[in-house]
């Protein structure tokens, strides 16, 4: 059998820690600096928008102008209403924003942070797909 290059300080070596002693130290330390449930939830809740395909495909279109309902839903071949629908959410997410121009609503990325988690998750997959 391989020897595991997982341990833990307890000297055991299998993935799975089956040892009783408790870090205090360390778990003290990393309770201190846990998440709130309600932020956790607010970074799933943005996770989430980047599950959805049709959501993913709106945040590609929008990193490189901004664009209105009817330019989205030609580019994407989907309904204006179905467009509105995954705006919305992304909106509420604050992924995306608004702005008015007489009748005309056009939408862009909200800022230069969904930008940066785009492109760092393009990287990524691009670089595990060239391995």
């Amino acid at each position: 059998m391989a020897k595991n290059k997982y341990s833990c300080s307890c000297g055991c070596s299998s993935q799975l820690c089956d040892c009783e002693i408790i870090h205090k130290s360390v778990v003290d330390k990393t309770r201190k600096k846990m998440l709130d449930v309600s932020t956790l939830k607010m970074m799933t809740d943005f996770y989430k928008s980047f599950a959805d395909s049709t959501r993913l495909r709106i945040i590609d279109i929008l990193q490189n102008h901004e664009m209105c309902v009817c330019d989205i839903s030609v580019l994407l071949n989907m309904t204006k209403s179905a467009i509105s629908h995954q705006l919305k959410y992304l909106r509420q997410l604050n992924i995306v924003k608004a702005r008015k121009d007489g009748k005309i609503v056009y939408y862009s990325l909200a800022d230069k942070h969904v930008n940066e988690i785009y492109a760092v998750c393009l990287n990524h997959v691009l670089e595990e797909s060239n391995e």
